[in-house]
């Protein structure tokens, strides 16, 4: 069975960092392609960074040059680090989990950033 449990949200001022982690199991977690997306209230869940097998990465245009995506094969987990956040950052953010036509995606984790 697949389970991908994302940590680390939370409430932080704007200005600040949080680390978000999703540790996967189930999967064989090297081959799969790793993503963050994230939903805030009335919106569409929206792509925020992948990061490939390859440790190819992509970024929405709205996070980049303030977060990284990485991750760590050994430990199955993959990692998002948000510097600079905002209040627009405020959101419920997924870890996601693609492989061919396979996709798998946690539960969520919020984070919220006040002014």
């Amino acid at each position: 069975q697949v389970h991908l449990v994302e940590s680390g949200g939370g409430l932080v001022q704007a200005g600040g960092s949080l680390r978000l982690s999703c540790a996967a199991s189930g999967i064989t977690f090297s081959i799969y392609t790793m993503g963050w997306y994230r939903q805030a209230p009335g919106n569409q869940r929206e792509l925020v960074a992948t990061i490939a097998s390859t440790s190819r990465t992509n970024y929405a245009d709205s996070v980049k040059g303030r977060f990284t995506i990485s991750r760590d094969n050994a430990k199955n987990t993959v990692y998002l680090q948000m510097n600079s956040l905002k209040p627009e950052d405020t959101a419920v953010y997924y870890c996601n989990a693609r492989w061919s036509a396979i996709d798998y995606w946690g539960q969520g984790t919020q984070v919220t950033v006040s002014s």
